[in-house]
């Protein structure tokens, strides 16, 4: 492909997503083909001759867009956003042309420092503690998910903890610190049962046996009970046991409850655990001042870590990991071949970020960042975090008012949980109605062993008139949800 014939089909494809942009609203939300649908259109084997670009957009539209669920449409409310704004698009557009990888500060320079200065403009925009910028012992670094983050972090305390970390004072009753006792002791981690699954599979992949991982009873309102917590810290460590990891969650998946970040900070300290805060999506919340209440506490944490590409405007994919000591990950993870010596590394003034993480590669993520950034600006974002929050209370509103459904959990951030009053079966039904419906996608948790229909609010597109119209496919047409009862 020529210059020229680049130009030409990249100006078909942009207009292919500015249509789509355009007019994805008229689409079912969720993919009604069949398993096995798409693979059945396409060729048994890739073409000996290459085909006419025009052939290729052709079948984009007649074969791949039938089997797209549309994350992107204003009526998608299953999980919790994966925005890809124009802005950002065109960001993770340059990036791919450039295919640059990042692995050194020396395959590409701008690589590593946009990155690190993006992520510092972050901590001040949400308020994070001033120890997760690069210009002390912390730092930040762009990881594909928050399960890559959690697992960086799990391989990182557990490394601390071999080495014998930070020490925990021995207490009045003669316990052991964590330096001694991880001779000849298991290590032990702490998360909520609400806690993302990656926690436990981070676990599993760093080794830790599975039975090691502590899922703490969670309160009313579905956070950690940190009561709990302390308990079963200290009877691992009368056991003769090593708490070496701790996580807490602001905005759990399922109901985005918040735990009690600075209690299990504290308790975290006090037994010498890695202590660790996963805020995938809860965490851009903090670039509005008046929703850093749900961060008390951070400034306790070895390491945070959130997902811009959640609910900050920026495609998949794209997590921010903060350390504030960037020494622990990168003592798990650096190895160096003579292949990847160079001088700039070995003046030690540069950061390589191939260090920070499982992978030795990496893309120029920080590019979409950076456009977006750019683009919207602090009070740009603050107005899409504020529209959603607000369209979030509003139907959480007209559920509470309702005689037919109940909230389901609190309402904080853009999650609404919510249940029908006749039980189960007819929540469900419900779901199935609007999801059939083509107009919008929900999805299901459960919640004090009863289940709820999430409604999650964050799309960029997403307005009023959207949430008003998941609320009339509640109401019109419930007759035909509930079965009717015998006689």
């Amino acid at each position: 492909m020529t210059p020229e014939q680049f130009r030409q089909h990249g100006y078909q494809v942009i207009d292919w997503l500015a249509d789509y942009i355009e007019n994805v609203e008229e689409y079912p939300v969720l993919s009604r083909v069949r398993p096995g649908a798409i693979r059945s259109r396409l060729p048994d084997a890739a073409p000996d001759v290459g085909e006419p670009f025009e052939l290729v957009l052709r079948d984009l539209d007649q074969i791949i867009l039938p089997g797209i669920t549309h994350w992107q449409s204003p009526g998608f409310f299953a999980y919790f956003p994966s925005n890809a704004s124009p802005a950002s698009i065109l960001g993770d557009l340059v990036s791919s042309g450039l295919g640059v990888q990042g692995m050194l500060w020396s395959t590409s320079p701008a690589c590593t420092e946009l990155e690190m200065h993006v992520l510092d403009w972050l901590v001040d925009l949400m308020g994070l503690p001033a120890a997760f910028k690069s210009d002390g012992l912390g730092g930040g670094v762009i990881q594909d998910t928050a399960s890559s983050s959690t697992l960086s972090t799990i391989v990182a305390a557990r490394a601390r903890t071999e080495k014998g970390g930070r020490r925990r004072e021995k207490g009045e009753n003669g316990k052991r610190n964590a330096k001694s006792a991880s001779r000849d002791s298991e290590l032990v981690a702490y998360a909520s049962r609400e806690a993302h699954s990656s926690v436990e599979k981070g676990i599993r992949i760093a080794g830790i046996p599975r039975e090691n991982l502590r899922l703490v009873d969670v309160d009313r309102e579905l956070a950690m009970d940190a009561d709990a917590l302390a308990r079963v810290m200290t009877d691992d460590v009368d056991a003769g046991r090593v708490p070496f990891f701790v996580c807490a969650t602001i905005g759990t998946t399922g109901t985005t409850a918040i735990d009690p970040v600075r209690r299990i900070g504290e308790l975290a300290r006090e037994h010498g655990a890695w202590f660790h805060v996963d805020a995938a999506y809860a965490g851009s919340a903090a670039v509005c001042p008046e929703l850093r209440w749900t961060h008390d506490g951070v400034e306790l944490a070895d390491s945070y870590t959130f997902n811009p590409h959640k609910w900050l405007l920026t495609n998949f994919d794209c997590n921010a990991l903060y350390v504030q000591d960037r020494t622990s990950l990168i003592d798990a993870f650096s190895i160096t071949p003579e292949y990847l010596r160079n001088a700039a590394s070995e003046t030690g003034d540069v950061i390589d970020y191939r260090d920070w993480h499982v992978q030795l590669g990496r893309r120029f993520r920080a590019l979409k960042l950076w456009f977006v950034l750019r683009h919207y600006g602090a009070e740009g974002l603050r107005a899409h975090i504020r529209k959603d929050v607000e369209l979030a209370q509003y139907f959480a509103g007209l559920v509470a008012a309702s005689d037919d459904y109940e909230l389901a959990a609190p309402a904080t951030f853009g999650l609404v949980c919510f249940r029908h009053v006749e039980g189960d079966d007819t929540t469900r039904a419900v779901m199935d109605r609007i999801n059939d419906s083509g107009r919008a996608y929900l999805t299901h948790t459960v919640v004090d062993g009863r289940v709820g229909l999430r409604l999650a609010i964050g799309g960029v597109r997403t307005e009023r008139r959207h949430v008003d119209e998941v609320w009339d496919l509640m109401g019109s047409g419930l007759d035909s949800c509930i079965e009717p009862e015998d006689d």
